[in-house]
């Protein structure tokens, strides 16, 4: 992504034009679609394999792109949400042109609310549909292009309800910080695909808590 190239084309005052809505809302689908991609590899491939066998066999199979496209509707519902929010937040002055909140209290209500989020069971739940996507297959299978658009749909359901509050990280640390959307991009390929790793998400909610306290007190 040109970082900068999307940084000067966005707006920095209150009052946006349509154009400036759908080009942000673009930026956020293309973040989410770059951060995104590589956590839910697994389940594209498991798709794709099993319908590649269908394919040999001469039963009917779908396009992985149909899942595909499911899946990121849902992020598509979130970039527009999270567009809609920074409109908000930009309208009233609570974030600066580097596009990170101005506001300490808010800042810090964000970094804790993400922090204890990683220990409720919402958390816990999603994440194993999310860790799993060889169940998920087999519990979720549905048949034709508008059952692929299905399942990718539910995927992403639980992707997001996973993932929203690492994203709302990004109204802290700043929306177009590059560290910090690599860094999370990185910890949710972490949480979602490699073994054993509740000690890493209790471990990333007591730092985000902490530092949320920290953070009110800077």
């Amino acid at each position: 992504m040109d970082m900068d190239a999307i940084f000067f084309a966005m707006p920095m005052t209150p009052s946006w034009t349509l154009i400036d809505f759908v080009l942000l809302f673009l930026m956020w689908l293309v973040m989410m679609i770059a951060m995104m991609t590589p956590s839910v590899a697994p389940l594209i491939l498991i798709f794709a394999m099993v319908n590649r066998r269908r394919k040999l066999e001469q039963t009917p199979f779908v396009s992985t792109l149909f899942l595909l496209c499911g899946y990121f509707l849902v992020w598509a519902a979130f970039s527009f949400t999270a567009t809609s929010l920074q409109w908000l937040l930009q309208h009233i002055s609570l974030l600066n042109p580097e596009m990170k909140t101005t506001n300490k209290v808010l800042g810090s209500i964000v970094l804790v609310a993400a922090g204890i989020f990683q220990f409720t069971s919402l958390k816990k739940n999603c994440l194993n549909y999310c860790r799993t996507p060889i169940d998920f297959i087999h519990q979720n299978w549905k048949e034709g292009r508008s059952g692929a658009l299905r399942m990718g749909i539910e995927n992403g359901w639980y992707c997001l309800g996973c993932c929203w509050a690492l994203m709302a990280l990004l109204f802290v640390t700043g929306i177009m910080n590059i560290f910090w959307i690599v860094l999370i991009s990185f910890f949710v390929l972490i949480e979602k695909v490699a073994p054993n790793t509740k000690w890493v998400s209790a471990l990333a909610g007591i730092v985000l808590t902490v530092y949320g306290f920290i953070f009110l007190l800077k």
